[in-house]
């Protein structure tokens, strides 16, 4: 299953808009990446062969960002830049600053890797940009679709996690590998105490007339109570509400949606108000809003409420 570029579960989320020059890159960034063997990162969690972590240093962060580009430009729609073309990896100035998520297969060893040293191979990832660090570098990146600072501003009381840049290298669109990267979220949802996750899913196509049902579908039925309603920015506002509900076949619009947004849905998430057009990769984006709290119980009894199902 690949997921589109945000944001949440963004395929998908993803970047056009670069942040300002003075974002600067976080003084944790680079502790991380130089840690000791001892003090890296722990696993978040492991099935069979499959092992997901954060990211431990720059290289591993290259890979991802080489995994981005295969996924989103070369199997799917994007138009790649002359600096994605020229390197062949997603890049943008967000990576800098977020928890890169890994999904590592270390039965499969990655090509080029020195002789004598295994280097398991990265089949997946999740991009993780926490408020905080969001707030010392000029936002988040959803803010560039959506108006997400008034859903920030009306829960002063809640931390905010946005998730965004995922996808799966497709051998490994699995029910294991999702499993794994929502194991891998959860666990990091509790280490950093986390009350809000946002971010965009993806749509595949850019005409909001060919993609009208499943658009309505979510306009129609997944409505949020009004502390959680966020709009998309006025000057990329795409209405949803394209079909009255009675003409909508939902049996075939629920088919029809990408698996990451079904997934979202299932973990009884909140869609926001109107979609956004993104050119560049192809897709129509919507706004995914889960609190927490009103994760459906399913899930969180699934994970476990300490994220132990898959510890290693």
């Amino acid at each position: 299953m690949s997921m589109p570029r945000s944001g949440l579960l963004s395929p998908r989320s993803l970047v056009r808009k670069f942040m300002p020059a003075t974002a600067r890159k976080p003084a944790w960034l680079p502790r991380q990446a130089s840690a000791p063997a001892g003090r890296l990162t722990p696993s978040l969690g492991r099935i069979g062969s499959l092992e997901v972590r954060l990211a431990r240093s720059p290289r591993e962060i290259r890979k991802a960002q080489m995994l981005r580009y295969h996924v989103f430009y070369e199997e799917m729609s994007a138009i790649a830049d002359a600096e994605a073309q020229a390197t062949r990896r997603d890049i943008d100035a967000y990576d800098e600053i977020c928890d890169h998520l890994l999904v590592l297969d270390h039965d499969t060893v990655e090509r080029n890797a020195p002789f004598g040293r295994k280097k398991p191979r990265i089949v997946g990832t999740y991009r993780l940009l926490r408020q905080e660090v969001a707030e010392r570098n000029g936002g988040f990146y959803t803010a560039d679709e959506f108006d997400i600072q008034s859903l920030v501003d009306r829960h002063p009381q809640f931390k905010f996690l946005e998730l965004g840049r995922s996808c799966v290298l497709k051998p490994y669109r699995t029910k294991r590998t999702v499993e794994l990267l929502w194991h891998g979220i959860w666990a990091y949802v509790l280490m950093h105490r986390v009350d809000v996750m946002v971010g965009c899913a993806s749509i595949a196509g850019t005409d909001p007339d060919g993609i009208a049902e499943q658009l309505a579908f979510l306009h129609h039925n997944t409505h949020p109570p009004q502390d959680w309603r966020v709009k998309a920015v006025d000057h990329r506002y795409v209405d949803m509400n394209r079909m009255a509900r009675t003409e909508i076949n939902e049996r075939q619009a629920l088919r029809d949606l990408p698996p990451l947004i079904k997934g979202y849905l299932r973990l009884g998430a909140y869609i926001g108000d109107g979609a956004v057009v993104d050119r560049q990769f192809g897709t129509t984006d919507v706004l995914v809003v889960m609190p927490v709290s009103a994760l459906n119980s399913r899930y969180v009894n699934h994970y476990g409420a300490d994220a132990q199902r898959y510890a290693s």
